[in-house]
């Protein structure tokens, strides 16, 4: 074999292991009927299910546990720079230690700070984000903890959630025309990669199950 076709590898340790998924802003409901939003990017979809990873100790994750029900709302290239606005906030009054000691800040209006606005669900109470060009209502089916001593964001552990998508909405202009598809010719999610925000870049081809 030449092994000069192939470039030299080496063994790493990187600080976290976001190796490019979609931005999430997870809407919940706070007990006092105001809403949450938790930006996240650890998630993947199979058939109906959604599956969530969040750190122990936020807001988002304690209204999960107690209303069992969210909207999953995949943000945009062009939101960017509300998405990073509200990544150093939390719902949460007082503030966790962990999060104190990581910058973040209490912050009970999400929706005016990212400059988003609110639409109704159809089977959940927590609203959709108008902006978002996909949003899945969803309910908790399953959620396992993860307590780790010595984490090393600090937070004591994450919780990793199946949901199950009740429905899908979509932006016109992201979907083909009279069929249940959406374009990912115009569809330009915003992923998280190694804690940059990338857009998906040039489409490079499709599947053999690709249906349109």
């Amino acid at each position: 074999m030449d092994m000069h076709r192939y470039p030299d590898t080496r063994v790493i340790r990187p600080s976290i292991l976001y190796f490019g998924t979609p931005v999430v802003l997870i809407t919940t409901r706070n007990p006092d009927g105001t809403i949450n939003i938790t930006p996240m990017s650890s998630a993947w979809a199979l058939a109906d299910r959604v599956v969530i990873g969040l750190a122990g100790g936020g807001q988002g994750l304690a209204n999960l546990h107690r209303e069992r029900e969210c909207v999953l709302n995949f943000a945009s290239e062009a939101m960017h720079h509300g998405v990073e606005r509200i990544a150093p906030t939390t719902g949460c009054q007082p503030v966790p230690g962990w999060k104190q000691a990581n910058g973040y800040r209490h912050e009970p209006d999400k929706f005016a700070l990212g400059g988003w606005h609110a639409l109704p669900s159809l089977s959940v109470q927590p609203p959709r984000i108008r902006e978002c060009p996909l949003q899945m209502e969803a309910r908790v089916m399953l959620d396992i903890e993860r307590p780790l001593d010595a984490w090393r964001d600090g937070a004591g552990g994450y919780t990793i959630i199946e949901l199950e998508v009740l429905h899908v909405h979509a932006h016109d202009d992201v979907t083909v025309p009279d069929t249940q598809h959406v374009d990912p010719q115009r569809y330009r999610p915003l992923f998280y990669l190694f804690r940059h925000y990338v857009g998906p870049g040039k489409p490079l081809g499709r599947t053999f199950k690709a249906e349109v």
